[in-house]
């Protein structure tokens, strides 16, 4: 595809706003010292990205790299979409490439909406028939986005009725000091929850005194009103 990057870069910042990269660089935390410094953003709609990816759904690994390495958010966002839909469409082969540009790649895969929209469908796709190793090194590792992409992979499984690795890679979690993985623990364990409320509520009776606030705000934010107030006040 000649020159698809520059199409590409061009097309997508006809959409561009101003005022909502000044949002967005707020919002996702881009300030010194905080989870997503340093980040640019061009302000993009996220349906005018996924229009664009339709657009260039042919694009090719090689290219699809370079737009993975952009120093701007949407570019990266393009690029995991264009990914995502790859392998979905895509044979082994061509998983697995995506998977491993995937795995080697999480240094660009930088803040939480990147996290959310990719992990499931790439290592969880990749991951549900095989050997689930890589997401237990990525939960201790001492990076904030890989710690994520581990739990939030887990969605997939989740999906099939396979809880099992959410559940211990939450239990490793659970002393992390991060909020974005407190939220990330206490949303998988909902997810969980909505398939199984008897397998996440063995889980929370054991661990709730002792897990993060927020952790279990979110794990139980679906539950009845008296259920969810005995949770709050200990009283389970």
């Amino acid at each position: 595809m000649p020159d698809a990057i520059d199409e590409i870069s061009r097309e997508l910042r006809i959409f561009a706003e101003p005022e909502r990269a000044s949002i967005h660089q707020r919002f996702f935390k881009t300030g010194r010292g905080e989870y997503g410094e340093g980040d640019k953003f061009l302000g993009i709609r996220v349906p005018h990205i996924r229009k664009l990816v339709r657009k260039f759904r042919g694009l090719s690994i090689a290219d699809t790299e370079k737009l993975l390495h952009s120093r701007w958010h949407e570019e990266r966002l393009f690029a995991l979409l264009v990914m995502v839909g790859a392998f979905k469409r895509g044979n082994d082969e061509l998983g697995e490439k995506i998977y491993n540009l995937y795995m080697d790649s999480t240094c660009w895969i930088n803040n939480w909406d990147l996290v959310d929209l990719s992990a499931p469908h790439i290592p969880g796709g990749w991951l549900y028939s095989r050997d689930r190793k890589p997401l237990y090194e990525f939960a201790e590792s001492d990076d904030l986005w890989k710690k994520r992409i581990a739990i939030i992979s887990t969605q997939h499984f989740i999906r099939k009725n396979d809880f099992k690795d959410t559940l211990a890679i939450s239990r490793k979690l659970l002393k992390d000091n991060h909020d974005l993985i407190h939220k990330a623990v206490g949303w998988m364990l909902r997810e969980v929850g909505k398939k199984d409320l008897e397998i996440e509520e063995k889980f929370l009776r054991k661990h709730y005194m002792n897990m993060p606030r927020t952790t279990l705000r979110y794990s139980i934010e679906k539950f009845p009103e008296e259920k969810r107030q005995k949770y709050l006040k200990g009283r389970i």
